[in-house]
Order: structure tokens, then sequence, then C-alpha cells
């Protein structure tokens, strides 16, 4: 269940651009290991790991498996497709 209420940090904020990066191209998006969201966003591993768990837990991203995580859904956009 995804947390509407949640307010995500400016950190946040990155890595869910990242995640949402390519969907406007027609390229793959919306999954992606904490090693590529460090590339991308210039964020330490500390911080990816810390955000990615913020995230999960407020329910706007889950880990399919191990090391992958994809969105759910950002409850801030009306039509995410």
């Amino acid at each position: 269940m995804v947390n509407e209420q949640y307010t995500p940090t400016e950190k946040d904020e990155q890595i869910l651009e990242a995640l949402k990066g390519g969907r406007d191209r027609g390229d793959p998006w919306g999954r992606a290991n904490p090693r590529w969201l460090m590339d991308e966003t210039g964020l330490s591993k500390s911080n990816v790991e810390f955000c990615l768990r913020s995230l999960r837990d407020a329910g706007w991203i889950h880990r399919p498996s191990r090391g992958l995580y994809e969105l759910v859904e950002d409850p801030r956009e009306e039509n995410p497709n």
C-alpha cells in the first residue's frame, strides 16, 4: 500500500527521477539496482540505500528480488503512463 502522506527528500527525488527516466523516450524504466542508481544520481552508497529503504517503507518502490528495486507508483502523479 502506497503511503500518500510520505514527503520525499531531495535525495529521494533523485532516486525517483532516475527510476522514471526513459519512460518518455520509450526506453526501459522503473527498475534499477543500487549501483546503477549511484552512478545515475551521484549519491553515495549509504545515501542510495537509505533512500531506497525510505521509499520502500512508504510503498513507493518494492524489491522484487535481492539487489533489484522497482517503482510501484508516485502518488503525486495523476497519470504516470
